[in-house]
């Protein structure tokens, strides 16, 4: 499960729109998708938040993983539950909550001027080359693990702190918390897995939730069309219910790279499909297009869909 919150433009004609930590004015809202690695994941939960809101805010982050984990089905009670986000998550609060709640947590961890000593003091030999999810090594990438280097004590027992380096890509403009050409990014867990590099693994694939947000946005989240707050809450959740639906016609009806394709290539390809409805004895006809290129594949998931199980 991962959580991210991000700022949408928006007129300042908007109910409780204001200006965000990104120097923009709209909203910032906080949402939380059920990771399905490719495939494309759910939206579990999603918070509306006014644009000066505290992309950190603690009480903001617990909310949002209550709603997400009463979305998961009871049968999925016993299996363990990891949630991951970046910088914003690094909440002593948070962490504390979801050890109370038997859940996980691998946060990213800002890089101030002690964590950045801490990884100075670091020598060569304990730097691990990361991997790529093939097992490959990946290049220009290394891991060590920063605990014990860095304080920790107001944090739930059991949390290690990593820290990944990484060759800067040609071009790229150095930061202040950069050295010697390479970046760095550190993470908290509470993880108990002895390779660090899985553990750095899991936690960067965090990222898949951008391919997320860019769906919810072609689904509809591109801009907020409401000038009161309780209606755009409304949107939020139409637009959040609609990509559930998109999530799990992918995941139930298609295959191949129908399967992980964006809600554009889905409207392109299958949504608009030009078809009539016919009736002929007693039974109701969908009529597709002999001559469009999609047309096997619609045709495909209709046959999935009949075969599905019904359940009350």
């Amino acid at each position: 499960m991962r959580m991210r919150p991000w700022c949408w433009p928006n007129s300042d004609t908007r109910e409780a729109a204001a200006g965000t930590y990104k120097g923009s004015f709209g909203f910032c809202p906080l949402l939380a998708y059920l990771d399905r690695g490719q495939a494309p994941g759910e939206p579990l939960a999603g918070l509306l938040r006014p644009g000066n809101a505290a992309p950190g805010a603690a009480d903001d982050l617990i909310a949002l993983v209550e709603l997400a984990l009463e979305q998961l089905p009871a049968a999925a009670a016993d299996q363990p539950f990891l949630v991951r986000s970046d910088s914003a998550g690094a909440s002593t609060r948070l962490a504390w909550h979801l050890r109370q709640r038997g859940v996980g947590f691998s946060v990213g961890m800002p890089i101030d001027a002690h964590v950045r000593e801490a990884i100075l003091a670091q020598p060569e030999p304990a730097w691990t080359p990361a991997v790529d999810p093939d097992g490959q090594r990946r290049d220009g990438a290394e891991v060590c693990e920063l605990t014990g280097w860095i304080d920790l004590h107001t944090w739930p027992a059991g949390t290690r702190a990593i820290c990944r380096r990484e060759d800067a890509h040609p071009g790229a403009q150095l930061r202040f918390t950069d050295h010697d050409g390479h970046r760095f990014q550190v993470f908290l867990t509470d993880q108990p897995d002895t390779d660090m590099t899985a553990l750095e693994l899991r936690h960067r694939q965090r990222a898949r939730i951008e391919d997320r947000i860019r769906g919810a946005k072609a689904t509809g989240l591109r801009n907020l069309p409401f000038d009161r707050w309780r209606r755009n809450s409304v949107w939020l959740e139409l637009v959040l219910a609609a990509q559930d639906l998109l999530c799990w016609t992918q995941a139930l009806l298609l295959d191949g790279h129908l399967a992980v394709a964006e809600p554009k290539t889905l409207r392109y390809r299958l949504l608009h499909v030009a078809a009539r409805i016919v009736h002929h004895a007693r039974r109701r006809i969908l009529r597709l297009q002999r001559t469009c290129s999609w047309t096997v594949e619609l045709a495909r998931a209709f046959t999935r869909l009949r075969a599905l199980p019904l359940r009350c």
